[in-house]
């Protein structure tokens, strides 16, 4: 009668093919509705850190400022605020280091280089610095810059 109580006791435990099908279905099902949601907020926020990239408060535009007040002049390219000038005079008013010590700063979220024109289309007495937005091209409805109030 003791080996008979051994063998009832020996089940094999594990999970079914069953229950494993079950959790891979529901997990997919989860999976459907969580990621699209994901892509979009993606989008969203890749074009705020372009808004915030190029407004007329931001970052770069303080450095473009403070680089007028420096130099008595607006740059003539974004290049200008990663070099320290070669010009004795110059240096002297640009100061040792450079406005932007990194380069890649000067891309939008989406790999591109931020574009800059002085004098500018839009703001003719100062500069506009723009992004050409998701599609990488000039002209369209995705493109921003410092002159833009969107907030879509």
């Amino acid at each position: 009668m003791r080996g008979m109580h051994r063998r009832v006791n020996r089940r094999r435990s594990g999970f079914t093919l069953l229950e494993v099908l079950l959790v891979v279905v529901i997990l997919g099902m989860l999976a459907a509705l969580v990621v699209p949601n994901f892509m979009g907020t993606q989008a969203a926020q890749e074009r705020k850190i372009a808004q915030q990239l190029v407004a007329s408060g931001g970052a770069l535009a303080t450095q473009i400022d403070l680089f007028r007040m420096n130099m008595g002049r607006y740059p003539e390219s974004l290049e200008e605020l990663v070099k320290v000038p070669d010009d004795e005079e110059e240096k002297n008013r640009y100061g040792t280091e450079p406005y932007i010590k990194d380069p890649n700063s000067l891309k939008d979220p989406w790999g591109n280089d931020i574009q800059y024109k002085q004098p500018g289309d839009m703001n003719k007495s100062s500069y506009d610095i723009y992004s050409w937005g998701p599609d990488g091209k000039e002209g369209g409805d995705d493109d921003i810059g410092n002159w833009t109030t969107d907030s879509r």
